[in-house]
């Protein structure tokens, strides 16, 4: 196994863990954290060596791994974890009232732009000034409460099938994507401040903040265009 791949089975291997763990502690704000430590240890780690290509597959790779355990866990931990996901149930709630309904900010650009400007604003800036640690788990607690939804919607009786190809919108996912490029990219100017490395500062990420503005851009047309369609197609499978 070469080094790059045993670094992403460690961080893998460690977000499954945090999940059980987080879960059985019975204290919501545990969870995000201990999916957060692993994470940002790798990713600052390859940073200082010189690695800013595999800090980017990592955090993508533990995002996917968040939205893998994370729905699997919440699907089938034996108590309903709602109490023990932060913001879970107002979102899952949010998201069966659009999909039973067709109201609400999902589907209609005037409504969810604005939030999701707010939320890039936020998470620039303090990727900004916590060198990505407190963006990094803002972006654990958003995963675990999207995660929660998909789970919720198999322990709603919809098919695993309709779970497995609706549940997780592809403009989410090239949200997330964005979101991961970014705060690596972003903590670096402080990284390399509070201990010096071989930073050559952003003009050196310029393909890296290209590409997450593209998946941004992605998100913002493909939930416009796809979501009151994917919310019509899940309402057939939701009791």
């Amino acid at each position: 196994m070469t080094g790059s791949a045993a670094v992403l089975v460690r961080l893998v291997a460690a977000t499954l863990a945090s999940y059980p763990l987080g879960l059985a502690s019975g204290q919501a704000w545990l969870l995000p954290l201990l999916n957060t430590v692993p994470a940002y240890a790798t990713m600052v780690w390859l940073l200082r060596a010189g690695r800013r290509r595999d800090a980017v597959v990592a955090m993508l790779v533990w995002a996917a791994a968040l939205a893998v355990f994370g729905t699997a866990v919440f699907a089938l931990w034996p108590a309903p974890p709602d109490a023990l996901v932060l913001n879970g149930p107002a979102y899952r709630d949010e998201m069966f009232h659009w999909i039973r309904t067709g109201e609400g900010r999902e589907g209609d650009l005037r409504l969810f732009l604005p939030q999701h400007l707010g939320h890039l604003a936020a998470f620039v800036a303090t990727s900004l000034v916590t060198a990505s640690a407190l963006s990094i788990a803002m972006g654990a607690v958003l995963m675990n409460f999207m995660s929660f939804y998909v789970a919720s919607l198999a322990r709603e009786g919809v098919p695993a099938a309709a779970v497995a190809l609706l549940g997780w919108q592809p403009w989410a996912l090239c949200r997330v994507a964005a979101f991961c490029t970014l705060g690596v990219v972003l903590s670096e100017p402080l990284l390399s401040r509070v201990r010096p490395y071989g930073y050559e500062g952003l003009r050196a990420s310029v393909p890296y903040l290209a590409g997450a503005a593209l998946g941004i851009f992605a998100d913002w047309v493909l939930k416009a265009t796809l979501a009151p369609a994917w919310g019509r197609w899940l309402a057939g499978s939701l009791p």
